[in-house]
């Protein structure tokens, strides 16, 4: 550990904090259809949208029209990107030459891009064409972005609202992200990112000869446009295979620092956009304490196990920390804060491979993503399931005090409880149960590299990692099966889709009821009281849940290491 690490650490946060009220409150005057900066440039362009496709801006949906049509977007979504895949030997712009994508791994993709996963069972630039990354995966990047960032409004604007049976428009609210949020800062975005030394072109890959006299292919293309949105819409899916561990996604400590802000910038203002709608921006800060204390304890375990490295080695006498699977670009500090953040946020790209982090120190990406991806989360996802645990966390608290629980001015009754515990325990059904059902099935284990506790921590961590739209992978497994990719894609739709539904039914259930006003009897959601019992919620129902699977993977092989035990690979 060094001071320069902390430092990254602190500054970091001191930056996501300063974005937070900005594009809190211009998202605000967004969703509110509010005029606001863009206004003058973007609103001809809104209306004619709304002209072309037959949108009334005007006319609201309840929460079960709003979800339907969610759902009815993404099956067309989801059609048109298995097509292109398929079909991409013969669309344009596919200098590579690549062929189509095999059946069952054009269904996982095609899953993957649509729920905000990114989970890739194959290498960007060895499998898909330049169409395909443009007008497949990163036009995707930016509708399964806007789509997490519209449902946890939704959910807001139920808190927000009384006595209505609307929750907004899906259509409007789509147009509206995509066009005033996502859009404006993806350009710039990009434009920087191509200043950094990432390519941005429709030429061909690259021939080159190394020193040794042997020939090579550099691969390009139009890759800086799709890393932007990437990281904005924490989407993660990597251009290259090495993801922002590749010179031409990340090339530098100033390009990972800046992917790394805006990772959270999204998920974390949406925290100050609930304060600002609900009429209180306190609540807001208040939730924002919860992911921050939960991310900073996460970052300090994380830093402090791979600053450490592994006792082995350094009886060996190799100190110095756990270098590897790292870039030296990044470091042990970049390296360690840009897992926690990318699986804090469900972002699921990678600067270095989690396979090889310490035992300890690759069970926190994993305990983050267990938990639902809270901690600050995907854009719009993380937001909706922090709420989720907030009514739970009422809710016990409405037990013990012995009146019914209220929040943001609403009473949370049976069926928000009922509704927000099946969202929360559809997770780790998939989790645990696919990862259950792998370790049985003979052509499952036969895709492990790595035997005992390290190859069962890879098993758990890809569904895991699908299941909570992540995407990112810890390695070591042949993904790319029929198998994976069936029971894979699955895990991906449950874990978004079946997650959204019962949210989306809070939101409605709490847009029509009435507004009660604090009184003397109403538990505090502002203070300290309400971060600790949040917090321990949080932290009582992940260690039930999932220590035992933990206890079988990481938790095991640190102790084997502490006893001196190795495990050969295969």
């Amino acid at each position: 550990m060094t001071i320069t690490g902390w430092i990254q650490i602190l500054v970091y946060c001191a930056i996501t904090i300063a974005i937070m009220p900005v594009l809190g409150g211009y998202m605000t005057h967004v969703f509110n259809g509010e005029r606001n900066l863009l206004s003058p440039v973007l609103r001809p362009v809104e209306a004619i949208i709304y002209r072309f496709a037959g949108i009334d801006e005007r006319r609201e949906q309840s929460w079960l029209i709003y979800t339907v049509g969610m759902l009815l977007f993404h099956v067309g979504g989801f059609l048109i990107l298995y097509a292109l895949m398929r079909l991409q030997a013969g669309l344009p712009f596919n200098p590579a030459g690549q062929g189509a994508v095999a059946e069952d791994l054009a269904m996982n993709t095609a899953m993957s891009f649509i729920t905000n996963t990114n989970w890739q069972n194959y290498g960007g630039e060895s499998t898909l064409s330049y169409l395909v990354q443009m007008l497949g995966l990163t036009h995707q990047n930016f509708l399964s972005a806007a789509t997490g960032i519209v449902l946890a409004v939704a959910l807001i604007r139920g808190f927000a609202r009384h006595s209505v049976q609307t929750v907004g428009n899906f259509w409007v609210d789509m147009t509206r992200c995509t066009l005033y949020i996502l859009l404006p800062v993806c350009i710039p975005y990009a434009l920087f990112l191509v200043w950094q030394g990432i390519p941005q072109t429709l030429g061909p890959y690259v021939d080159a000869t190394t020193l040794e006299g042997a020939k090579q292919t550099i691969a390009v293309g139009p890759v800086a446009s799709q890393i932007a949105i990437k990281m904005l819409g924490t989407n993660g899916g990597g251009f290259f295979n090495a993801n922002a561990a590749h010179p031409f996604e990340n090339p530098t400590a100033l390009s990972n620092y800046v992917q790394m802000i805006s990772i959270f910038a999204i998920g974390a203002a949406l925290t100050n956009v609930f304060g600002r709608m609900v009429g209180n921006q306190r609540q807001g800060w208040a939730v924002f304490a919860v992911m921050g204390v939960l991310f900073l304890v996460g970052t300090a375990a994380c830093y402090l196990a791979e600053a450490h490295g592994n006792d082995l080695l350094n009886a060996l006498g190799l100190t110095g920390g756990n270098m590897e699977g790292k870039e030296v670009r990044f470091g042990i500090p970049g390296s360690a804060l840009f897992a926690v953040i990318t699986t804090d946020a469900s972002c699921g790209a990678v600067n270095a491979m989690h396979d090889s982090f310490t035992a300890l120190g690759g069970m926190i990406p994993l305990i983050n993503i267990e938990l639902g991806e809270i901690i600050v989360g995907g854009v719009g996802s993380g937001m909706y399931g922090m709420l989720l645990f907030v009514i739970i966390a009422m809710f016990i608290a409405g037990l013990m005090v012995g009146r019914t629980p209220e929040y943001a001015g609403k009473k949370i009754e049976a069926k928000e409880v009922k509704m927000a515990m099946l969202a929360v325990l559809i997770l780790p059904l998939m989790y645990l149960g696919w990862t259950a059902v792998a370790m049985v099935v003979p052509s499952a284990v036969a895709s492990m590299n790595n035997p005992g506790p390290h190859g069962f921590t890879e098993v758990l961590y890809a569904y895991t990692s699908q299941t909570g739209n992540n995407g990112s992978a810890f390695a070591g497994l042949n993904g790319n099966t029929l198998f994976y990719n069936i029971t894979g894609a699955i895990a991906m739709g449950v874990g978004r889709f079946w997650m959204i539904i019962p949210t989306m039914a809070i939101a409605g259930s709490l847009a029509a009821k009435k507004s009660i006003p604090a009184s003397a009897g109403t538990f505090p959601t502002t203070g300290g009281l309400f971060i600790g019992l949040v917090v321990g919620v949080i932290v009582i129902v992940g260690g039930l849940t999932f220590f035992p699977a933990l206890a079988l993977g990481p938790i095991v092989e640190q102790l084997a290491i502490n006893a001196g035990t190795l495990f050969a690979s295969n």
